[in-house]
């Protein structure tokens, strides 16, 4: 089994103690022994801007055919912030207490080293830029403090751009594009070298970012629409898109993104996954295709049930014909390769 990088995760939202992490504990799909046991050797770790709070509650807006949640209000800046500086502040902690095993990833030359040592890399991203004020002062000192990705957007509106509600059967093409301070947005984050993240972010939002980002454009936790019909999803058109600008998307594990009919189900075969991986592949290959989980922010199938049921997804797709080059561009290759096409350093 190869080091693998994945493109989502929320742990750190659901994160108790530093100790809990660090040793080891039952109530999140991460932590490090478990990272050691199934080889990851790196993730993208979200500061969610909202924290549990108003996390979608499914059971209460079904439909006659999947669930309508309504799009949530817009977030205040300074309780964003206040959030979002606590989870940050707890990475640090993890990070200092974990004896030079945990480390905040701020260039490439760094996640590489943590694909070939005794070293685990988090990179910091920002999952929603309520924390950001719109003269985007704020961006500068989280990148000073590590921050390498950012996506626009949660399943809200905020001052920079309109996420999807969680719809099903539905498309992206809800509500409008990004607005002046969302474009002044990524052109900050293109200068900066910090990556954008096009999960979550709605069509016209999608079709903004790529008329105006300099950088490959990435979806770190999104799924086929044409596979499974949720707003969450990318329409082929989209995808398409991503592989021309030679970007990447990081396959979610998320059930109700994966099954065709949208159910919450968890039982469901590892085949369910690797249909929305070998669709990308087909589509514009095997170079835009990646891991993005989503441990920890949502429910997972009982087929791979945490970090540790990652190497038998692996297997599966080897059984399934890829080839040992294919898997690592899948499981850590176009991470990189994208991100040095991105950050600065």
């Amino acid at each position: 089994m190869y080091k693998w990088i994945d493109g989502h995760n929320d742990t750190i939202l659901r994160v108790d103690s530093v100790e809990a992490f660090l040793d080891g504990n039952d109530q999140t799909h991460i932590d490090l022994p478990r990272a050691k046991e199934a080889f990851l050797g790196a993730g993208f770790f979200a500061m969610f801007s909202q924290g549990l709070e108003g996390m979608p509650d499914f059971s209460e807006h079904k439909t006659d055919k999947g669930y309508k949640f309504p799009l949530p209000d817009p977030l205040p800046l300074e309780r964003s912030q206040a959030i979002t500086n606590r989870l940050l502040s707890k990475i640090i902690e993890v990070e200092k207490h974990s004896k030079g095993y945990f480390t905040r990833v701020k260039t490439t030359v760094e996640l590489e080293e943590c694909l070939t040592e005794e070293r685990f890399g988090a990179i910091v991203h920002m999952e929603g830029a309520e924390s950001v004020d719109r003269d985007l002062y704020s961006l500068d000192v989280y990148y000073e403090a590590g921050l390498r990705s950012l996506g626009l957007v949660w399943s809200r509106k905020n001052d920079f751009a309109t996420g999807v509600p969680y719809h099903f059967p539905s498309t992206p093409d809800i509500g409008e594009g990004l607005s002046e301070a969302g474009k002044a947005l990524v052109r900050k984050c293109n200068e900066l070298g910090i990556m954008i993240d096009v999960s979550h972010l709605n069509e016209k939002g999608f079709w903004d970012v790529v008329e105006l980002s300099e950088a490959p454009i990435v979806a770190t936790h999104s799924n086929v629409h044409r596979l499974c019909q949720s707003s969450r999803n990318l329409t082929d058109n989209q995808i398409d898109a991503i592989g021309r600008s030679n970007g990447v998307i990081g396959i979610s594990y998320v059930v109700n993104m994966l099954r065709e009919d949208g159910a919450m189900d968890a039982d469901i075969p590892l085949t369910t996954i690797t249909k929305h991986i070998h669709y990308i592949i087909d589509r514009i290959g095997v170079d835009h295709v990646a891991l993005g989980s989503d441990f920890d922010g949502a429910t997972v199938p009982e087929s791979i049930r945490d970090v540790t049921g990652v190497p038998g997804l692996v297997d599966r797709l080897r059984e399934e014909g890829l080839s040992e080059e294919d898997i690592k561009q899948v499981l850590y290759k176009n991470w990189i390769r994208v991100l040095e096409d991105t950050w600065k350093q």
